[in-house]
């Protein structure tokens, strides 16, 4: 299993509405895709900014990496200027890949 992980900074004045959006229209865009099985949102506890923005992490499994590389071969690009365009200089994410061990589940 791959975990595309993507970690978001969030201009505290945007964060509502950037949720409402990634729930209502861009993850169920990115499952849409086909690529990912599941998903999850979560928010830093521990976040020691001074101006009280957020930052999420949000986790897309995806069963091999020949299913990520389709992913960002025909449908990352689109998605992820969507966002840009929506929010532009409000936010910095960063994106990382992991390989699932073992869980819990299994």
């Amino acid at each position: 299993m791959i975990i595309y992980n993507v970690t978001v900074k969030l201009d505290a004045m945007i964060a509502t509405e950037w949720l409402e959006y990634m729930q209502e229209i861009h993850i169920p865009d990115v499952m849409n895709t086909g690529c990912f099985s599941s998903y999850r949102i979560s928010r830093l506890i521990e976040d020691t900014t001074e101006d009280d923005s957020p930052t999420y992490i949000i986790q897309y499994h995806c069963p091999s990496m020949e299913v990520f590389e389709k992913y960002e071969q025909n449908f990352a690009t689109e998605l992820r200027e969507d966002v840009i365009k929506r929010y532009k200089d409000r936010f910095v994410s960063f994106r990382t890949l992991m390989e699932e061990i073992s869980n819990s589940e299994n």
